[in-house]
C-alpha cells in the first residue's frame, strides 16, 4: 500500500485541482519525465516507470505510514524479522497458495453477485467492500474471520479518515485526531488476533491459511515474535479488500456501459463455472479468458493505485533528468498504461488485445496495475483472482446499467486512488 502524494503546497494546489488531466498534459507536452516543481519530478510513460520501480536502490519506497508497529518496550521489529514475516506472508499469497482455495473466492464472489438487489438504483462500492472484506478476511484467517471482519472493518474506516487530503501535513510524531483514531483501531485489531495466535501456537494446529504461514517456523530465523506477526497484519488485511474495492468499482461501471461485453462474460461464466461455485477450482479460473481481459483491460484504464510515490537515495539519472539525492518521484501508472507507443488506441475500452497478446509478463512495462521489482503487490494474484470470480459472477447473475440522466452518478476521486466514489447502477436478473 503505497503513501500518498505528499508535494510542497505550491505545487500540491495546481496537482489537486485536476490531477488526471495534469498528468495526462504533462505526459503529452512534456515527454516520458517532466519536473512538477524544484524536486519533484512524475515518471510519466512506461519505460521511465517500469525503471523507477525496477531500481529500489535508487528510488526508496517509503515504509507505509498507515498502520505503523505500535510502541511496545520490545521495540520495533528486527530487519530480519521484517524479512521473515514479508517471506511468510508470500508463501500465503503467491500464486500457487491463491490457486489452492479457489472454491472459497468463487463463493463469496457468487454470494454477492446473488444479493444484488434488483430493479433499484444502489451505491455499489460498500456492498461490494463488504462482500471482498468478507473474502479477503477469510482467506487470511480462514475459521477466525467472523471474530476478525468488524475489527478489519474499523481498521478500514481508520485508513480512510487518516488518508483524507487536508491543508496541512503534519510531522509523523504529531498525535493528530485521525492518527488517534487509528491508534485505536489498531489496539482493537491486535487484541483480537493475539488470542488467535497464541491458541493456534499452543494447540500446534496453524491452519494453512495466511496466518498459519507466518507462525510456521523459519529454518533459518525460527518462529517470528508474537509482535512481529501482529504488527504486520492490519495493513495487509485492509489491503486485501480496499484497493480490489476500488477496481471493481470500475468493473462493475464498464460491465454497464458495454453490454455487449458483458454478455460475452456471461455467456462464458455460465458455459465454463460449475454450478456449485465451491467446485470452483484454478482450471475453471484460467479458462475465463474472456472475463480476464476485461479485468485486465479495466486496471490499465484505470490503475486504483495511479500514482506510486518513491524517493531518489542519490544523485541519479532518469530520462533527461539528473534528479538529486531527496527528490520525490511520482511514478504515473494512469499515463504509462495510456502510451500510444504501447497501446494501439489507448484511450478506447478494447478487451480484446489482450486476447493477441501472450500476457502482460511478455512485455514488461505495459501492464502496471500492481507495481513490478521488489515492491510490486503481495496480493497481486489473489485481487485478479477476486476481480475475475466477481465479474464473472455478477455477469452471469444479472444486467447492470447506470440510471438515466445528464450526469455519471459518481464522482471520481484521485488522491488515496482511483475510486467511483458515489456510484449507483441498476440489476436486472439475467433469468
Amino acid at each position: 500500500m503505497d503513501e500518498p502524494p505528499r508535494l510542497p503546497e505550491g505545487g500540491f494546489a495546481a496537482w489537486s485541482r485536476d490531477r488526471l488531466a495534469l498528468a495526462r498534459r504533462g505526459a503529452d507536452e512534456c515527454g516520458d519525465v517532466w519536473q512538477l516543481e524544484p524536486g519533484v519530478y512524475v515518471a510519466a510513460t512506461a519505460g521511465p516507470c517500469e525503471a523507477v520501480l525496477r531500481r529500489p536502490q535508487d528510488f526508496l519506497k517509503a515504509p507505509s505510514p498507515l498502520f505503523p508497529p505500535l510502541k511496545r518496550s520490545s521495540g520495533a521489529p528486527t530487519p530480519e524479522q521484517r524479512a521473515h514475516a514479508h517471506a511468510a506472508r508470500m508463501r500465503g499469497l503467491r500464486a500457487q497458495a491463491v490457486a489452492a482455495r479457489i472454491g472459497e473466492i468463487a463463493l463469496g464472489a457468487a454470494r454477492c453477485a446473488d444479493q444484488w438487489p434488483t430493479g433499484q438504483d444502489v451505491e455499489i462500492l460498500p456492498p461490494v467492500r463488504h462482500a471482498l472484506a468478507e473474502i479477503g478476511v477469510r482467506y487470511l484467517f480462514s475459521e477466525d474471520a467472523p471474530t476478525l471482519l468488524p475489527f478489519a472493518s474499523q481498521l478500514f474506516l481508520a485508513r480512510e479518515v487518516l488518508v483524507r487530503p487536508t491543508r496541512w501535513v503534519w510531522p509523523h510524531w504529531v498525535p493528530t485526531p485521525a492518527r488517534r483514531f487509528r491508534t485505536r483501531q489498531q489496539v482493537a485489531f491486535t487484541d483480537a488476533l493475539r488470542p488467535i495466535v497464541r491458541r493456534r501456537r499452543s494447540s500446534g494446529r496453524l491452519g494453512d491459511d495466511v496466518l498459519g504461514q507466518m507462525l510456521r517456523p523459519s529454518s533459518r530465523y525460527g518462529p517470528l515474535p508474537e509482535e512481529a506477526v501482529l504488527d504486520t497484519l492490519p495493513g495487509i488485511t485492509v489491503a486485501t479488500f480496499e484497493t480490489p474495492t476500488r477496481a471493481a468499482g470500475w468493473v462493475l461501471l464498464h460491465l454497464a456501459r458495454y453490454p455487449q461485453a458483458a454478455d460475452r462474460v456471461a455467456a462464458e461464466a455460465a458455459a465454463l463455472l460449475p454450478a456449485d461455485p465451491a467446485a470452483t477450482t484454478s482450471a475453471h479460473l484460467d479458462s475465463l479468458r474472456y472475463t480476464q481481459a476485461v479485468v485486465r483491460e479495466v486496471l490499465r484504464l484505470h490503475p486504483p493505485s495511479w500514482l506510486l510515490t518513491r524517493r531518489a537515495t542519490r544523485q541519479t539519472q532518469l530520462a533527461d533528468y539528473t534528479v538529486d539525492a531527496g527528490s520525490t518521484v511520482l511514478v504515473c501508472l494512469y499515463t504509462a498504461h495510456r502510451d500510444a507507443r504501447e497501446h494501439s488506441e489507448p484511450d478506447r475500452f478494447q478487451p480484446e488485445r489482450w486476447l493477441d497478446d501472450p500476457g502482460p509478463s511478455a512485455e514488461p512495462g505495459i501492464f502496471l496495475p500492481f507495481g513490478t521489482g521488489p515492491h510490486a503487490c503481495e496480493g497481486a494474484a489473489l485481487a485478479m483472482a477476486m476481480l475475475t470470480l466477481l465479474t464473472a459472477q455478477t455477469a452471469r447473475c444479472c444486467h447492470l446499467s447506470e440510471p438515466p440522466g445528464p450526469e455519471p452518478t459518481y464522482q471520481v476521486a484521485t488522491f488515496e486512488g482511483l475510486a467511483t466514489v458515489g456510484l449507483r447502477l441498476r440489476a436486472t436478473s439475467r433469468s
